[in-house]
C-alpha cells in the first residue's frame, strides 16, 4: 500500500505520472488505443440485459444483436447478473475464471467492462483491496476496463475530492502489475461536475484512470444539450468505457440549465428516440482514439413488458451499429 511510501517512491513505483505535458498524454493515449480493436463492441449492461427474457445471458446478447456485456461484480467476486440456468459465474478462483472464459468463447461474446458499485469513503481499505482483486480478475478474463464508482455516502463530503484522489492513487498503485484501466463514471451530483473530474484526474495523474462516459448523465445533471457535445469532446481522450442512454426533453427545456434530475423518469427513453445525437457522439469518441464499447444502459425499460423490452434493445443495438 502507498501509505508506507514517500511521495517520490510512490511516483517512481507507479510510473503513472504524466508530468503535466500534453504530448505525454497523447502518446500514452495512443498506446492505449493501439491495444484496442479497431471496431467498437456493441454491448449491453448486465442489469439492462435482464429485461430480454431469454434462458441465459448469452442467448439474450444474441437475440438483441450485441457482442459484449458489462458484467456487474459483487464483493465475493461473483457475477450475479450473468444469468445461466445451471451455473453461477464468478472470478473467485482460477477454475471459476476458466469456466467463464470457456462459456464466453463458446458464445462468441466478450465482457467489455466489469462494473463495481464502490463505497470508497465508507470502507476505504476493503474497497481498495476489492478494486485490486477485480483488476486481477479482469486481466485474467481479458476485460479491458473496470468501471468504478466515486460517490459520497457520508453526510459530510467537504474533503471528498482529496480523499478520493488519495484512494484512487492507492488503487492505481496496487493494480499496477495488471496494467488495468479504470473508468470513473460521471453520475450523481459529484462526478457530473466537469470541475470535479478535472481536479480528480489532475490529482491522481495516472493515464490508467479514465472515464466511463454516461452520455445521458451529464444531461440529467442539468447541462444544456449544446454543452453536452463540448463535454464529450473535452473528456473524449479520457473515455475508456461507455453507458449509452438518452433523454427526450420538451423542446423548450433542452438548451437551458435545468434542476438536477429534472423529470428524468418521465423523459428517459431509448438511445434512438432522445435528444442526444449518437452519430455525433461516436464520431467525437472515435476521433479521440476510442476503441472499446458502446454499451446500452436503458433506464426506461420499466415502462414496458418483456417482449417489448427485447424489441427495444434490439433496435438500440441496430441504431448504435448504424452510428458506427
Amino acid at each position: 500500500m502507498t501509505s508506507s511510501l514517500t511521495r517520490r517512491d510512490f511516483l517512481q513505483r507507479t510510473g503513472c505520472v504524466l508530468a503535466g505535458a500534453a504530448t505525454a498524454t497523447l502518446l500514452d493515449r495512443g498506446a492505449f488505443a493501439a491495444e484496442q480493436s479497431d471496431s467498437l463492441t456493441l454491448a449491453c449492461g448486465s442489469a439492462t440485459l435482464r429485461h430480454a427474457k431469454q434462458p441465459d445471458c448469452w442467448a439474450a446478447l444474441k437475440a438483441i444483436g450485441a457482442q459484449g456485456i458489462e458484467a456487474t461484480i459483487e464483493r465475493d467476486m461473483s457475477f450475479p447478473l450473468l444469468v445461466h440456468p445451471s451455473r453461477k459465474y464468478s472470478a473467485a478462483t482460477p477454475e471459476d475464471v476458466a469456466t467463464l472464459k470457456s462459456d464466453l468463447q463458446a458464445a462468441g461474446c466478450r465482457i467489455s467492462a466489469i462494473l463495481m458499485h464502490n463505497r470508497f469513503d465508507v470502507e476505504p481499505e476493503p474497497e481498495i483491496e476489492w478494486a485490486i482483486k477485480t483488476a486481477q480478475a479482469a486481466q485474467a478474463l481479458g476485460v479491458p476496463v473496470v468501471r468504478i464508482d466515486v460517490a459520497p455516502h457520508k453526510s459530510d463530503s467537504s474533503n471528498f475530492l482529496q480523499s478520493s484522489v488519495e484512494t484512487l492513487k492507492k488503487v492505481m498503485s496496487g493494480s499496477e502489475s495488471t496494467g488495468m484501466t479504470f473508468g470513473v463514471e460521471n453520475h450523481g451530483r459529484i462526478t457530473n461536475d466537469p470541475e470535479f473530474l478535472d481536479a480528480m484526474f489532475a490529482g491522481v495523474r495516472c493515464d490508467r484512470l479514465g472515464l466511463t462516459l454516461d452520455t445521458a448523465n451529464f444531461y440529467w445533471f442539468g447541462h444544456p444539450l449544446a454543452k453536452l457535445y463540448e463535454l464529450y469532446a473535452k473528456f473524449a481522450p479520457r473515455v475508456r468505457h461507455t453507458h449509452c442512454k438518452n433523454i427526450k426533453y420538451p423542446a423548450d427545456r433542452r438548451d437551458v440549465q435545468r434542476p438536477m434530475g429534472w423529470k428524468y423518469g418521465e423523459y428517459a427513453c431509448p438511445v434512438y428516440e432522445g435528444d442526444i445525437d449518437f452519430h455525433r457522439v461516436v464520431k467525437i469518441l472515435r476521433d479521440a482514439g476510442y476503441r472499446n464499447d458502446l454499451c446500452i444502459e436503458n433506464e426506461s425499460l420499466g415502462k414496458l413488458t418483456g417482449p417489448q423490452c427485447e424489441a427495444v434493445l434490439t433496435k438500440e443495438i441496430a441504431y448504435l451499429k448504424s452510428c458506427v
